[in-house]
């Protein structure tokens, strides 16, 4: 064992002291102006949002998961519908669809990217007994899916394809962003992903003017005008002025800490692993928001972090068919998503990670 300090997974008490500064300042002016919820914050990073992604229109909202569910409403899903999506990624779109009262459905995934495919898309809809409503495609660990491909695939059949990019923003595929190749995007601002808050809060994203207004009704009340409520499945999803204010500082650095992301994961790709496969290539498409391997005997090669002091984690443990939420009839056969659930795990990614704590994760992959 080493007796250096552990390197941390993540560690957002970081932030360095002009970022501070910058925070206290926006959050100070918050505070002053007396509007916390829903406010000029909120227009201002609408605003910046839709500019940074190219996006129509950016519409805030109160977390990553009411901002699947909301798309998906907004999008007519309900009572009795199907939503396709991947089972390796958290099993966030299967809570969303559930709370509509409508059911996952799962496609299978690359071995090699761990991501949705065209053709994986494709195998699903051409065993499904009945077309989904709507497909979402996951933009894991922050590698964008061949999206375009699978968008294709869902224009042939009519369904439209919602981009989850929480893990992903600010990717691109030769210069336009993930997020907008859909009929409609979502993110999260949860505080460990590479846009984040210092609290919850989501976002969708959309060149579609009527879904855009129906999100907007539907995250306060379902409301048309004030106290008037036209629109079924409406919530309270807001987000309040102090993370808007805080998310639209980070936002001005997001490009500058995924650049940094990248560098690190190239360390982490030429560090010499022989017996586990680090997962993604750092390059446009990625953000890194998680630096993944695979390795046949997990449990070994996290044993070897450990002796280096180097934390790690998994992402994730139980695909989504495998939860013992779902239908004991059910089946599926999905065997690139079950061996990634069996062999994946995370290493160390964050911005602010310490040269010489890179150094130390990278010693460790040359073990392996």
């Amino acid at each position: 064992m080493t007796s250096q300090p552990p390197v941390p997974f993540n560690d957002l008490s970081r932030f360095d002291d002009d970022l501070i500064a910058e925070i206290e300042s926006s959050v100070s002016r918050v505070i002053r102006s007396g509007w916390y919820i829903l406010g000029p914050e909120n227009s201002t990073l609408e605003a910046a949002l839709a500019s940074f992604l190219g996006a129509g229109e950016a519409i805030t909202l109160g977390n990553g998961t009411d901002a699947l569910e909301l798309s998906l409403a907004a999008l007519g899903v309900g009572p009795g519908d199907s939503v396709l999506t991947v089972a390796n990624a958290g099993g966030y779109t299967s809570v969303a669809t559930r709370l509509l009262g409508a059911r996952p459905v799962f496609c299978d995934i690359d071995p090699m990217t761990l991501l949705p495919t065209a053709a994986t898309v494709r195998a699903a809809l051409e065993t499904l007994p009945e077309a989904p409503r709507a497909i979402v495609v996951t933009h894991l660990y922050g590698a964008l899916a061949p999206v375009q491909e699978i968008v294709a695939v869902a224009d042939e059949a009519g369904i439209p394809v919602v981009e989850d990019c929480a893990q992903s923003f600010g990717a691109s595929i030769e210069g336009r962003r993930g997020g907008t190749f859909g009929r409609i995007a979502t993110t999260s601002f949860y505080p460990t992903k590479n846009l984040g808050g210092m609290g919850d809060g989501g976002a969708i994203f959309t060149a579609d003017e009527d879904l855009a207004a129906r999100v907007r009704s539907l995250r306060q009340y379902g409301w048309g005008a004030k106290y008037t409520i036209e629109r079924p499945h409406g919530r309270n999803s807001r987000m309040d002025e102090i993370q808007a204010a805080i998310v639209a500082v980070q936002l001005e650095r997001l490009d500058a800490n995924n650049a940094r992301r990248r560098d690190i994961h190239r360390r982490y790709e030429t560090a010499g692993a022989t017996t586990v496969r680090v997962v993604n290539t750092a390059d446009e498409s990625f953000t890194a928001h998680l630096a993944v391997v695979q390795a046949e005997h997990r449990a070994d090669a996290r044993a070897v972090f450990d002796r280096f002091g180097v934390k790690t984690d998994v992402h994730y443990p139980v695909a989504d068919h495998r939860q013992p939420i779902q239908p004991p009839d059910e089946t599926w056969s999905l065997p690139s998503t079950e061996h990634a659930t069996d062999t994946v795990f995370s290493i160390p990614m964050f911005p602010e990670l310490r040269d010489d704590e890179v150094d130390r994760v990278c010693e460790a992959l040359g073990e392996l």
